[in-house]
């Protein structure tokens, strides 16, 4: 990367001054001590470097400590400049042309790193109740959950996907009674659900159960007992409902490009054993405690604010119970690391996992653990109030109204922690206002150029057909044997577009270390901007072939960075719009 390159040679240059003793006092330097920004005034340069740090170690003013540094340093046909206590640097032609043919070179795996510690990592997202449908908020964890799994395993890491069914609490029976009421309505009785707000509680009135129970009919039309409710039959419309949902569930992440690699049934964890097993060995290493008839796991020994109960006093298990056993069987089946997509409301509950993974002899760093805040939907402006239930809107009904591409954009395009405004009018339109759309326009404009280049033109008014800017083996030649110095006669002009498009490794590199998949986004955004300028201000296809060629190997890049940034995305590049 352009800016690695600047900081090296600086560090190179400051370890030669020292040598000299040309710093001052300043005896000794550590790589890695000083950092690379962009000026507020560009016109200073590409790059800059604060030296200022340095006085306190060297003894000097630091303009003198940057204008020493300057001396040892390799420039080639790079621009260097000393202002107060700041080293600018303008990248040159060697630099810039290398840039772009490395993209030419790379191709595909353009951005991914040379060497990185591989880690074997499991990354659980969404893990929704299979009770219904998913809302607007299961949508965002999502899409960025399996933007950030083809980050990581772009970036190199072995990445499992992984949704956990929590299938084994108390709301199977809520469904499965729910389902019993539908069932009831659609053989003719008379009969709701409570009006009682308490009462209702304990149902899922949602429409959603009206085909289910449509479809239970169907297959069991001779299934009448509903009241009073036998535990078998409960069982019946429980394992039913569940399934319908399931799948329905699955169709629509299919739809939505989220392809998991296990779905993982909490329900499997308790008959497997491995929740007891888990409760028995925080048992035998002293970690619970009795109170008030219940177990009570020490926590607060771990970084928890305060003691947790796995054990009711009836004997049953908590939530956290079950939570730590399948961390536990996590870590057992070999992942280097976890992840986990949450939604805020669990930010107390990471301590405690973390609590129990280390009382159980792991370790808790291998947990991350990616809090995300709401989604609001706005139309026109006000914003859509969401039931938990009914009239809710739910994911499938976003997707139904704009389309698998600007939901999954618009979910990703907005730190995890922040809470995402999702304008579902300007999702739809064809504007720059529309980022999506604003995006996928600049990577349809980049091939409706290249088209163009090598497409005859026919004169409406004479009959007759204009040749070709180049032919279609030139420009073949061009995208298959790509020179660095092809670049040059438009360096002058094509600068920022240069660097945003060099500026892609580290963004990718920054992007999957910090986990923050709306880089990405922001990115693509920048880059179309840059090319949309760069267009509007340079003739890409003239008669001037030496530049003709070096503009078109932009939009070549271009075209190629964008398809990258948006494959990861899982977002469609289209050719023509």
């Amino acid at each position: 990367m352009i800016k690695d390159y600047f900081l090296n040679e600086i560090e190179t240059a400051i370890k030669k001054a020292i040598k000299d003793n040309k710093l001052g006092e300043m005896k000794e330097y550590t790589r890695g001590s000083l950092s690379t920004e962009r000026p507020k005034n560009a016109d200073f340069g590409d790059f800059a470097i604060n030296v200022s740090s340095l006085a306190r170690y060297a003894r000097i003013a630091p303009p003198l400590i940057a204008k020493n540094i300057l001396e040892y340093v390799e420039k080639d046909n790079n621009e260097y400049s000393v202002v107060a206590g700041f080293i600018n640097f303008k990248a040159g032609k060697t630099l810039l042309s290398n840039a772009i043919e490395e993209i030419f070179k790379k191709d595909t795996n353009y951005g991914k790193p040379e060497s990185v510690k591989t880690e074997k990592i499991l990354l659980e997202y969404i893990s929704a109740n299979p009770t219904g449908p998913f809302h607007i908020g299961h949508g965002r964890w999502a899409a960025m959950g399996s933007v950030l799994a083809n980050l990581l395993k772009f970036y190199g890491h072995e990445v499992y996907q992984e949704f956990y069914i929590n299938d084994a609490g108390s709301q199977i029976q809520k469904l499965g009674r729910s389902l019993a009421i539908r069932v009831r309505q659609e053989l003719g009785e008379d009969i709701d659900f409570p009006t009682d707000e308490i009462e209702r509680k304990n149902f899922y009135p949602g429409d959603y159960l009206i085909p289910v129970a449509k479809e239970f009919i169907k297959k069991y039309p001779n299934e009448k007992t509903f009241e009073p409710l036998s535990d078998t039959t409960l069982k019946l419309l429980c394992d039913f409902a569940k399934d319908y949902e399931e799948k329905v569930q699955r169709d629509l992440l299919d739809n939505f490009r989220v392809h998991f690699d296990n779905f993982y049934s909490e329900l499997s964890l308790h008959k497997s054993g491995k929740v007891e097993e888990c409760v028995q060995k925080l048992r035998d290493s002293g970690k619970i405690y009795e109170k008030e008839g219940a177990e009570w796991f020490k926590s607060s020994e771990y970084g928890d604010d305060q003691d947790r109960v796995i054990k009711k006093a009836d004997g049953s298990n908590t939530y956290l119970t079950a939570d730590i056993a399948y961390h536990i069987d996590k870590l057992e089946r070999g992942f280097d690391r976890l992840i986990n997509i949450w939604g805020a409301d669990h930010h107390g509950y990471v301590a405690r996992v973390k609590a129990s993974i280390e009382a159980l002899g792991y370790d808790p760093n291998k947990l991350e653990v990616l809090l995300g805040q709401l989604v609001n939907l706005v139309i026109n402006g006000n914003e859509v109030r969401m039931g938990k239930r009914k009239n809710m809107v739910t994911l499938e009904d976003l997707i139904d109204e704009v389309g698998v591409d600007a939901t999954r954009f618009w979910m990703s395009m907005r730190n995890i922690d922040t809470t995402l405004d999702f304008d579902i009018e300007l999702a739809k339109t064809n504007s720059d206002e529309n980022p999506v759309f604003y995006v996928q326009y600049a990577h349809a404009r980049a091939c409706s150029i290249l088209r163009n280049a090598v497409e005859e033109k026919l004169n409406t008014e004479t009959g007759e057909k204009t040749p070709a800017p180049m032919t279609k083996a030139e420009l073949d030649e061009l995208i298959n044997n790509y020179k660095a110095e092809t670049i040059l006669p438009t360096l002058d002009t094509a600068k920022k577009l240069i660097l945003k498009l060099e500026e892609y490794k580290s963004m990718i590199k920054t992007s999957a270390e910090t986990r923050q998949v709306y880089t990405i986004c922001r990115y693509v955004q920048e880059l179309a901007s840059e090319f949309h300028s760069f267009y509007n201000s340079n003739r890409v296809i003239s008669d001037d072939k030496e530049m003709m060629r070096a503009r078109l190997a932009l939009v070549i890049g271009v075209k190629k960075v964008l398809r990258n940034a948006l494959n990861i995305l899982a977002v469609n590049t289209p050719e023509k719009m």
